[in-house]
This record gives C-alpha cells, structure tokens and sequence, in this order.
C-alpha cells in the first residue's frame, strides 16, 4: 500500500495532503510548523509512505526530521507556475508530480554530515557579503561629495584622519559610524575565519584538498559541506554542471523542408553559454581558484596548461574558465582516491574513479 505525500509549509502553518498510488486524494490536513506535529501526523498515515516538499529556508531542517518517518524524502526544486495556487493545490502538485515521477530537479540533503562546517561557513559567507556592503556604502559616501577614493586604502585604520579631513563637516560623522561598522565587521569576519578553519581542518579531506593549487583553507572549508560525497557526481561533467562550469548548446528553428529530402536539420546559428542551473557558491570557489593559480602559482602544470591555451589563439576568459573546470576535475579526482595533489595529477584528472 504506497501513499504519496505533499507537503506545502510555511513559517506558522504547513498543509499535508496524501494521494493513493492510484492518484486518489485520501487525506488533507493543515498543521502547525512544528517539528512534534508533523511527525506525529506522518505516524498516523499507514502504508509505504513517499514524502515530497519544495527546497526553501526550512527544507535540511525538515528532511531531517521527516526522512526516518517515511520511505522515500524528496526535496523538490520546482519552476514558477502560473494559474491558480493555494497552499492545498501546491502540497497536491508535490505528491501528484512525485507519484507519476515528474520532478525534473531533486535538491540533495544530507544535514547530518557536517553540520557545523557548513553552518560556519554560512554565517562566513553571510558577514563576508555584509562588509563588503558597508564598504562600498563608505565609498558611495566619499563620491556623493566628489572625493575619489581608488583601491582599497580607504578603508585601512592608518590613514584615516587623513580621509576625513577631505569630508564637509556635515558628512564626517556619517563616515565615522560606517568606519566603526567595518572594524566591527571585519573582526568578527576573523574570528568566524579562524572558527571555520578549526573545523575544517578536523575532516581528513579538507587537509588532502588544500594541496591543490588555488584552494585555500577557507575554500576548503566551502566547498567540502556544500559538495558532502564526491560519488554523487559519476563524471566531470556532472560535476561542471553542478559548479556552473558545463557548456550548454542552444539553437532553435532547427528543422527546414526541402523538395527533395524533406526535413533536414538547417545550419541554425548556434549560441554556447554556461549552464545557469548551478550552485553559485561553488561557481565562485573554483573561478577564485583559478584566478589564485595565475597570481600565485606561474611555474605550475596548471598555469602552464593556462598559458598554453593562450598561446593557442584560445581567449582569456574562456582560458579561464578552463582552468576552473581543470581545478574542478582534479578536486573530485583526488577526494575520491584520498590522495594529495601531485603535478602530474594535471595530466591525469581525466582518470575519475567510479563509484564503487
């Protein structure tokens, strides 16, 4: 007897429908968002039990909490729809599409498996992206009254007083507060740094990563809680995919009619891009990566290979993106065969072990 079960949630009321293999509407329900009501209200529906929510705020903390309830858990990434909608229509939507098997993208979780790694690294990303606010805040300060503040010096403690004294009195105490609000952050910015690399350098694998050129601690530290398992990508290209490094092709209008032969495939202008369904933090880690491997490492295989495909009449973006997608491979490689980083790996991150 299998039972196919919706779940709508919200942050006061969550709704909860459930469908008979045959597509029968059995039950509907609405709950509080309450970690004891939901459980104790899966309990009480009988049979093999398939559970679907959407991806959102509180999806780890629900498949946490539902998966050893039911058989299957299914975190669904759904695209905007249009007509109608309700809560009953959207958790009816989730089981229906997971009974026929229609959900095209499924969200992996695995909130058991480091868990405080990838909570610092949240909150890192989190005070990261708020002193960088505060900062151009400062700067759009100084142009708002015609002064040019070029690189990064303005923000420094040592020429301070020296910057100020460029402001109208009328717009020094504005400066002083965001200069306080920058010390604030980028102090606390440190000690979640030195919190996150204590963590991370508890994982055996965080130490065999840091080895490749590019990927420091604190990359290090991103990459291992968003990625989890390395055998969740059977090949590289999956794994590009997922990093927002694979190449997607599109065309349209790609049929025309002849007298003679009939349909044929017409040479279409054909437009080559990067695939935009992706996780941008990892995006993010392996093209600073790359960038980290032109500034820091010019006697490397991977710069060579860089320069190489310069060389080649290749362009310097796209070169780069190259590079990323070479970091990217080696990094799989090597997590899954547990070794250091070697030179000659350059030449051997094709060889991608399957899983076993």
């Amino acid at each position: 007897m299998e039972r196919y079960l919706g779940l709508d949630v919200h942050a006061a009321s969550s709704t909860l429908v459930v469908l008979s293999e045959k597509g029968r509407r059995l039950k509907r329900c609405v709950l509080e968002t309450n970690g004891q009501a939901l459980v104790e209200a899966i309990r009480m529906i009988p049979g093999r039990k398939h559970l679907c929510f959407e991806e959102g705020t509180q999806s780890a903390w629900l498949y946490e909490i539902l998966s050893p309830q039911v058989q299957e858990t299914v975190v669904a990434m759904l695209r905007y729809r249009r007509g109608q909608k309700n809560d009953a229509l959207d958790a009816y939507m989730l089981a229906e599409k997971l009974r026929t098997g229609q959900i095209e993208r499924q969200v992996f979780k695995a909130p058991g498996q480091f868990a405080l790694l990838r909570e610092l690294a949240r909150i890192h990303g989190m005070i990261s992206r708020d002193l960088v606010r505060v900062q151009g805040r400062l700067k759009s300060l100084y142009r708002s009254r015609g002064v040019r503040t070029p690189g990064a010096s303005v923000y420094g403690s040592g020429h301070r007083e020296a910057w100020l004294a460029k402001l109208p009195k009328t717009s020094c105490s504005g400066a002083a507060r965001l200069y306080e609000e920058i010390d604030f952050l980028a102090e606390l910015k440190q000690r979640t740094e030195r919190d996150l690399i204590r963590e991370s350098r508890r994982q055996r694998i965080t130490r065999i990563l840091e080895t490749i050129p590019g990927l420091g601690p604190i990359r290090v530290a991103r990459l291992v809680p968003i990625v989890v398992t390395p055998y969740r990508f059977r090949t590289r290209q999956q794994f590009w995919s997922y990093c927002g490094l694979g190449i997607v092709t599109r065309t349209s209008s790609d049929w025309v009619r002849t007298p003679d032969r009939g349909w044929i495939r017409a040479e279409v202008q054909r437009t080559r891009g990067l695939t935009r369904q992706h996780n941008h933090v990892l995006k993010d880690i392996f093209k600073g990566a790359a960038m980290s491997v032109l500034i820091h490492y010019p006697h490397d295989p991977l710069r060579q290979h860089y320069d190489r495909l310069l060389e080649g009449g290749t362009a310097p973006n796209l070169a780069r993106v190259t590079l990323a997608r070479k970091i990217a491979s080696i990094s799989l490689a090597l997590w899954k065969k547990k070794e250091p980083y070697q030179p000659q790996h350059e030449q051997r991150a094709e060889e991608i072990p399957r899983e076993a």
